[in-house]
């Protein structure tokens, strides 16, 4: 029951919504995560919600019992996510003036917006590079 739990924070992970540094993909943050770390939950994590900032929570208290892998790696992929949807945010603000331009969206709902942005011609550098960084291209 336990093991099908972390899968599915896997799977959560992995479909979340929203780097020229290189971020890991949510998928593979959590797929690092459940490799090394699995055990780790199923052992100390159980009832924890199924929540990136909770699971985080749970290992950052449980640190003592920890691998030395998990210790590493968890650290790593909830950073790679942090990072991953940080960037995201950042499409809004670097191509506002494509997603309004070029799109006719708004960038209140940036995601509508970026099948047209990456089709469109004339998209300025900074718009490309941060899409490029938030995984849509």
């Amino acid at each position: 029951m336990v093991r099908g739990g972390i899968f599915l924070f896997v799977a959560l992970l992995a479909t979340a919504p929203v780097a020229s540094a290189e971020t890991m993909s949510f998928a593979d943050s959590a797929a690092l995560l459940a490799r090394s770390c699995g055990a780790e939950i199923d052992a100390n994590c159980r009832g924890v919600s199924l929540d990136a900032n909770r699971m985080r929570e749970c290992l950052s208290r449980n640190t003592d019992v920890l691998s030395a892998q998990c210790r590493t790696d968890y650290l790593r992929a909830f950073n790679a996510i942090q990072k991953r949807i940080a960037a995201r945010v950042t499409v809004a603000n670097a191509c506002t003036r494509e997603i309004v331009k070029l799109c006719n969206g708004s960038t209140k709902e940036t995601s509508k917006s970026i099948p047209c942005l990456i089709a469109a011609h004339g998209v300025s550098r900074n718009c490309i590079q941060a899409m490029d960084d938030a995984g849509y291209r």
